[in-house]
């Protein structure tokens, strides 16, 4: 099975994630390419596609992101699609389940995603005051990407 792993990233930890994502998937037998949002111009080829991106503030989703969903949402629409966000300079990420913000919910609805997941973030620097840190789990986006791919076996890919 193809999968696209799409992102949107400002300083590189939803890059990370979606690598991380990326490498798990073909750990798991995929045959996956990891792309940032603004380098996609067709998702055909692909039979699933995840797209991820950084929240700020909770409150807005990269726009990298935003537009994979918005450029593609009629054929996103016809395959399995799930989103993730990062973005908590805290262990909430893998504490409980954190939902979509308002646009995030909207764009799933738009292509009819099948699930979404927020990871927690990473901040390498801060001049607003902000935690310096790296919140991501690698074992928590493992165990989502095992979800994934038990989905897409149980369908058949």
């Amino acid at each position: 099975m193809r999968l696209l792993v799409a992102y949107g990233s400002k300083m590189g930890g939803t890059k990370g994630l979606a690598e991380m994502l990326g490498d798990d998937f073909r750990d798991l037998g995929h045959d996956v390419e990891v792309r940032s949002g603004d380098d996609v111009a067709d998702v055909s080829s692909f039979d699933a596609v995840v797209v991820g991106g950084a929240l700020y503030y909770f409150i807005s989703w990269h726009k990298d992101a935003k537009a994979v969903l918005r450029r593609h949402h009629k054929a996103l629409r016809e395959m399995p699609v799930w989103l993730f966000s990062s973005g908590p300079l805290d262990e909430s990420a893998t504490e409980k389940e954190i939902p979509p913000i308002r646009p995030v919910m909207r764009a799933m609805e738009r292509v009819g995603a099948r699930g979404h997941i927020t990871f927690g973030g990473r901040l390498e620097e801060s001049n607003r005051g902000l935690p310096v840190g790296d919140w991501r789990k690698p074992e928590h986006v493992r165990k989502w990407a095992e979800q994934i791919h038990a989905e897409l076996v149980a369908d058949g890919a």
